[in-house]
């Protein structure tokens, strides 16, 4: 009598995938799938990580510190041209920064942007994308925002390509036929959770900015 199939499911994030027992289908071994919590919804709290982790991320996972907007040509086989627009995200018009991340960071910035839409459908709700509004800069780029924003940092993260700042007061709506709204307020509860949940899974570190009005993320 042939041995039944043993199916498991892994939840990541809010993506479901389904296999049998990891490609082994007759597989006897217990496969433990690790358990998170919710988000609690203190985003102070919550995403909080100094900012020297973010630089320690950086400098372990990115390029540079590039010094001037040449400097990209040096690291062109390293980092990837973020798109100005997908179904899953869109990038704001980029006056301080410029659109490139190295691979690792490119692939959370995916995966953001994937499973915010995911668990929006999962929840029966209209479908929005977030925005990002500030990616990778450089020495000039830093000093010239410092001249307008004095919370600046010239130690940014952002020098090394692996960071990025998605909004959270508001979001692109992607369907205008659709009668169906969410508050910007309800929009930044899901983003958080979904954020919450790589953030568990050692994928980043996260700031959440109040000024700003953003969360400042890293890839690790």
């Amino acid at each position: 009598m042939a041995k039944p199939i043993i199916y498991t499911t892994l939840i990541i994030g809010t993506v479901t995938l389904i296999g049998s027992a990891f490609n082994n289908r007759y597989s006897e071994q217990p496969i433990e799938v690790k358990k998170y919590t919710r988000f609690s919804g203190n985003y102070s709290s919550t995403f909080n990580d100094l900012p020297e982790l973010h630089i320690e991320a950086a400098i372990e996972n990115g390029v540079g510190p590039l010094e001037t907007r040449a400097d990209t040509l040096l690291y062109e086989d390293k980092l990837e041209r973020i798109p100005g627009e997908l179904d899953i995200y869109r990038v704001d018009k980029l006056t301080h920064s410029m659109p490139f991340l190295v691979s690792k960071a490119a692939t959370l910035l995916s995966d953001i942007g994937l499973n915010f839409r995911d668990s929006l459908i999962s929840k029966n709700m209209p479908l929005y994308k977030p925005i990002v509004t500030s990616i990778t800069r450089t020495d000039d780029d830093v000093k010239g925002l410092s001249r307008r924003n004095g919370n600046a940092s010239e130690n940014s993260a952002h020098r090394y390509g692996t960071t990025i700042d998605i909004a959270w007061a508001r979001f692109d709506k992607i369907d205008s036929m659709d009668e169906r709204t969410l508050s910007d307020s309800k929009l930044k509860d899901v983003l958080g959770q979904v954020l919450y949940d790589l953030r568990e899974r050692d994928r980043c570190y996260i700031k959440h900015e109040r000024k700003q009005a953003c969360f400042h993320i890293t890839v690790r």
